[in-house]
């Protein structure tokens, strides 16, 4: 059994949508002692800006006249499209940034897209928990309602165009317990917070399939 994970924060060390997976992996890993987990940590290890640019502009290159930095961009798109494609389960776990996905998870969507095809449902069927965390709030009623443009994109690339057997995990007010002005929002933070982890430890045994 072969599970992937991706990290996206930026901060590994303190990071909340990593510690939500941890929890899901955790119960993964307990069903599967002897099972494989493939890691790539976009935000400790990111993916060169201009792969995607020379991994498109070679597919549209005749193979004798590629670059190096082509060839190169378009063999890291077939491996990360084939980390995809060879998992049993799937957990991403992706901070939203700036009211959207980083620039760094984005090219990695863009390069798996270059190595698998724009239509190629590259997890079709897997078990997948999407994991994402926000620092203020964004639901409805709130002063941001509507800012949230990364949980729209991530649903409609991992669930629509991969078409994941998809679980979304949201932890909004990440940042209540140290942001000036938030204070009266630490007991729903709290309460986010115990309820993302309650939700990986179910899914994580969803993606064990127990």
């Amino acid at each position: 059994m072969n599970l992937f994970r991706l990290d996206g924060s930026i901060f590994p060390s303190v990071s909340s949508s990593a510690e939500i997976a941890d929890r899901a992996e955790a119960e993964w890993t307990a069903a599967h002692p002897g099972g494989t987990v493939n890691r790539r940590h976009l935000g400790a290890a990111p993916l060169p800006a201009d792969a995607w640019v020379q991994a498109t502009t070679g597919g549209a290159t005749p193979e004798d006249q590629r670059t190096p930095a082509q060839n190169e961009a378009l063999a890291l798109a077939a491996r990360l499209a084939e980390e995809l494609e060879s998992a049993d389960a799937v957990i991403l776990a992706v901070p939203m940034y700036n009211f959207g996905v980083s620039q760094h998870f984005k090219t990695w969507v863009d390069l798996v897209i270059a190595g698998a095809g724009p239509t190629n449902p590259v997890l079709k069927g897997t078990p997948t928990a999407l994991v994402t965390t926000i620092g203020g709030g964004y639901g409805p009623g709130t002063p941001r309602e509507g800012w949230d443009h990364s949980t729209p994109y991530l649903k409609r690339v991992v669930g629509d165009v991969w078409q994941a057997d998809l679980t979304l995990i949201k932890r909004e007010l990440t940042l209540a317990a140290t942001t000036p002005g938030m204070e009266g929002l630490k007991d729903l933070a709290e309460e986010e917070h115990a309820q993302a982890l309650a939700a990986a430890r179910d899914i994580g045994r969803v993606l064990a399939g127990v």
